[in-house]
């Protein structure tokens, strides 16, 4: 019988991730997001990128997206080498 479910150790791992948007989100809406970093693109789009502790924080993340009524395009995990490259 193969196990479905994460350990308690990996549901712990920090991960890198970006949110991407339709719309833009004015800076001001970055304290909300508990200090990830929100970046208007030329596409029209607003990606929300930053570290995550947990599957928990990641999904009340999602819920303020809800909250905010802006259309959820993409959340994408991101390894250590994607993110170096798509800081700014």
């Amino acid at each position: 019988m193969s196990d479905t479910h994460a350990s308690p150790d990996s549901r712990r791992e920090v991960g890198q991730y970006e949110i991407r948007l339709k719309g833009h989100l004015e800076a001001r809406w970055a304290a909300w997001f508990d200090g990830l970093r929100l970046t208007q693109e030329s596409d029209g789009t607003t990606v929300i990128r930053g570290s995550v502790i947990d599957q928990a924080a990641l999904h009340g993340l999602l819920s303020k997206v809800r909250d905010l009524g802006l259309p959820l395009i993409a959340v994408t995990q991101l390894d250590s080498k994607q993110m170096k490259g798509r800081e700014r």
